[in-house]
């Protein structure tokens, strides 16, 4: 099938109402699924995510539900459940999922437990399934609002990615076709942890310089991952990769350099955290991109230093000092 026509959304947090916003702009039915009814509730009754989004008016075209089942006669579904709940929401929709259906992953990270990637738990998960992955430089309250983003739909298939991007696309939400998954998944779980580093960076009033050079070497180590996991240069290059750092690793506006910024500045993680409601996906992504690094055999001092830094194994001026302490190399490497 490539007439999508009704998308479903599981997880109605900042970005899945977004993408749903999204979706019904571009003339789709939408259903979104909640696992929250009060946020459910108020997306039905004031076309508002209070909770997540608020302040942006959505479409009527958005329908919450809270049961998972209320998806089964979608066309295509856009999974964005935090990466670290992926895997138990699927198989949650397991029953409900047809052959062959079209599951976009949203979520960007790596799995703690397993050192899976998304479409690793989703083949895993849903096997009949046709996986795809979005992911690009995109703010939720940006892409909500109609301001122009850009992103990359990764899909092996390109009628079906194609298909997607026609149901999808406006002139205000323009995806990009790649059939390079893994490129595409590496750069948004990498560009979580760099993030931080670059907040850290800040928070320590290191300068400019210092946070263009943490963007560059950061940049590097993403890519290294990539490839040695099958991915392509220049997906790393593109929206999805070097796009997506830049401007989360730019912005306080981005939970994890917010996190990073408050940790530079003395704010305890455990402080940090509680005092949010959604999740800073780099900060579970961290520990499992640093061993899926050593499991293959390549540096990353940059994630390693954030992923040392929080677990506690090490201050942040001591992780700063160890990485200015490095032996010169070449660039290349």
């Amino acid at each position: 099938m490539t007439d999508f026509q009704h998308i479903g959304v599981i997880g109605a947090g900042a970005w899945g109402t977004a993408l749903a916003q999204t979706a019904a702009q571009a003339g789709r039915d939408v259903t979104l699924w909640s696992f929250e009814p009060d946020v459910a509730e108020a997306i039905n009754t004031k076309h508002e995510n209070t909770v997540y989004l608020p302040g942006v008016a959505l479409s009527e075209a958005v329908e919450a539900v809270t049961a998972i089942s209320d998806l089964d006669a979608c066309d295509a579904i856009l999974a964005v459940a935090p990466a670290q709940h992926l895997r138990r929401v699927l198989e949650g929709f397991l029953p409900y999922a047809r052959d062959k259906l079209p599951i976009v992953l949203c979520a960007k990270g790596i799995e703690q437990s397993s050192l899976s990637l998304m479409t690793d738990v989703l083949h895993e998960t849903i096997p009949r399934a046709l996986p795809a992955v979005l992911s690009g430089p995109s703010f939720a309250i940006d892409t909500a609002q109609g301001l122009p983003t850009a992103v990359t739909l990764a899909c092996s298939n390109e009628t079906v990615g194609n298909a997607l991007i026609e149901a999808l696309g406006t002139s205000r939400f323009r995806p990009y076709l790649a059939t390079d998954l893994v490129g595409a998944e590496i750069g948004g779980a990498v560009k979580n942890v760099l993030a931080i580093a670059c907040g850290i960076s800040e928070g320590r009033e290191l300068g400019k310089s210092a946070h263009a050079a943490l963007i560059a070497r950061g940049f590097a180590e993403m890519t290294r991952l990539a490839v040695a996991l099958g991915g392509k240069r220049e997906t790393l290059a593109g929206l999805c990769g070097l796009g997506d750092l830049v401007l989360t690793c730019s912005s306080p506006q981005s939970r994890n350099m917010s996190c990073g910024l408050a940790l530079g500045q003395g704010t305890s993680l455990q402080d940090i955290l509680s005092s949010r409601k959604a999740v800073t996906e780099g900060v579970a992504s961290a520990p499992a991109v640093v061993a899926l690094a050593k499991q293959h055999g390549v540096d990353m001092p940059i994630c390693q230093a954030v992923d040392d830094i929080l677990a506690g194994r090490i201050s942040v001026a001591a992780a700063i000092e160890s990485l200015l302490a490095r032996p010169f190399t070449l660039e290349a490497k």
